[in-house]
């Protein structure tokens, strides 16, 4: 069974978790923000009163900032942990946003998803039904959604029910 205290030990759980938020934020444009007062960020003028959208969709997928940053690659986030930190401290990647204005849902998603996924994955072999191939592609809305809801069968990987049970 899988136990809570043993979850961050699950370092390659952890990175994928981290690393599908980059390519799959929940929200790819984040809740707008408006300047009380008028700022010039880079090259741009900011007018007091507008309404700034970030796309972090987009922001965690720039080749500037990425090395192939469309590839699923896990491995980056076990080499410097600190720059997936999920909470919005590293402005390249924020997919809950960060400050006031961070996801109401990220300490939900930060402290449930690990052990969710661990209690699925750990007693259970997932395939896809016979002759179906895996899609990704996103359906944009205010949330992506997936053009094709995936449909996994999952297998025991014990051979007797009383085998997952804690003793």
């Amino acid at each position: 069974m899988v136990e809570e205290n043993r979850l961050l030990k699950l370092k390659y759980l952890n990175a994928i978790i981290k690393e599908a938020f980059r390519l799959h934020p929940v929200l790819p444009i984040l809740v707008p923000r408006t300047p009380h007062a008028s700022c010039v960020v880079g090259v741009y003028t900011i007018p007091k009163g507008s309404n700034i959208f970030l796309n972090m969709g987009y922001i965690q997928r720039d080749p500037k900032i990425w090395d192939k940053p469309s590839e699923f690659r896990f491995e980056r986030c076990l080499k410097d942990p600190s720059k997936y930190d999920l909470s919005g401290n590293n402005f390249t990647y924020m997919p809950f946003g960060s400050g006031r204005r961070v996801c109401a849902g990220f300490a939900l998603v930060e402290r449930a998803l690990p052990y969710v996924l661990a209690s699925l994955l750990h007693p259970f072999k997932w395939d896809l039904p016979q002759g179906v191939e895996l899609d990704l592609l996103g359906k944009f809305g205010l949330v992506v959604k997936k053009m094709k809801p995936p449909v996994a069968i999952p297998k025991p990987r014990l051979s007797s029910p009383e085998l997952y049970m804690s003793s």
